[in-house]
């Protein structure tokens, strides 16, 4: 089922108005959903959204609040979110870090006490989209266990990493599991195995069944061991620069998961020689990358399929749930849409 990109779009504003969010929060908060969505990241857009208003409603995430600075020292700074509204808290936070960018060619914003950012690779597409470097990463509650245990004890940090060029930016935005929690549940939505194990089951034997994973807890991190490292380093990070809550501290309860870290860091090309420069070397990486061997799959970089996968949503439609969508034009009714 597919639903044109403006509807989708305004369905979910008119929701987030009757939630009490002023116009332009809910505007751009519905436009980073419906973006994930149509860049096929569905599982942090609509099929989030449900979530995300029952946070609202039970108080979780407040929607009368803004992030604000906290204190800071030239192109660093630290941000309290106040429980606001995670993917309005980190877009405003990547939007500042490409500003001190500008002024210092380096800006480092570090958020605490925020919720869930939805899709991280939205602030990565911001940062490339303003001919900057983007670099951004959050904790989560624990979800991942580290390598030699059987118990959840780290997050499943997401890390995203954006280079910006032309219009076919590089855009990295991974979690530290070899699928994401999200990923899980949209492979079991669509009644499909993993293209290659993802964790254990019950039994602890690797397996590629989502519902068997998500039912054990017991995700796969990344490079076995070098996956949970990276976890544990990007938890300490965020929470030091932050001043904020660490993994272990969070709320295990994802109905509750609240008060996260988030580091959002902008570096500006133009400061060292330009922009065009810095265009050009990306370009010729991806170039090397891409080049014909005579056999195999063609080489993708990251980023290369959403661009795809928005083209074709903006044409004919964005993919949406039957269930989920009925849900929201449920509350969509009764805001009076």
């Amino acid at each position: 089922m597919r639903v044109p990109y403006p509807q989708l779009h305004d369905t979910l504003a008119r929701v987030l108005r009757g939630l009490g969010f002023a116009p332009d929060d809910a505007d751009l908060c519905a436009r980073l959903f419906a973006e994930a969505s149509r860049d096929g990241v569905a599982s942090h857009g609509l099929n989030r959204f449900p979530r995300f208003v029952q946070a609202v409603r039970d108080g979780v995430v407040d929607p009368r609040v803004s992030a604000e600075r906290v204190s800071g020292a030239g192109p660093l700074e630290r941000w309290d979110g106040r429980r606001g509204p995670g993917n309005l808290n980190a877009h405003r936070c990547m939007e500042r870090a490409i500003t001190l960018a500008r002024e210092h060619g380096i800006g480092c914003v570090a958020l605490a006490n925020t919720n869930h950012w939805m899709r991280g690779g939205s602030y990565g597409w911001q940062a490339a989209d303003a001919g900057v470097i983007g670099i951004c990463w959050t904790n989560t509650m624990p979800n991942l266990p580290p390598w030699g245990a059987s118990d959840p004890r780290l997050g499943n940090n997401p890390l995203v990493v954006a280079v910006p060029r032309g219009g076919a930016h590089v855009v990295l935005d991974m979690a530290m599991s070899q699928f994401s929690m999200g990923a899980l549940e949209s492979y079991r939505r669509r009644g499909e195995a993993l293209p290659v194990p993802g964790g254990f089951d019950r039994d602890g034997e690797p397996t590629r069944d989502p519902a068997a994973i998500e039912e054990s807890g017991r995700l796969l991190p990344i490079g076995y061991w070098k996956g949970s490292g990276l976890a544990l380093v990007l938890d300490m990070v965020a929470a030091i620069l932050a001043g904020g809550l660490a993994t272990h501290q969070v709320p295990s309860d994802p109905a509750r998961e609240s008060g996260l870290s988030q580091l959002f860091l902008a570096l500006d090309p133009a400061h060292l020689g330009g922009a065009g420069e810095a265009e050009r070397v990306a370009d010729e990486i991806v170039g090397h990358l891409q080049a014909p061997d005579g056999g195999g799959e063609p080489v993708r970089y990251p980023g290369e399929r959403t661009l795809r996968t928005r083209e074709e949503s903006l044409r004919l439609g964005v993919p949406v749930d039957p269930e989920v969508w009925a849900r929201v034009l449920a509350e969509d009714a009764d805001a009076g849409g």
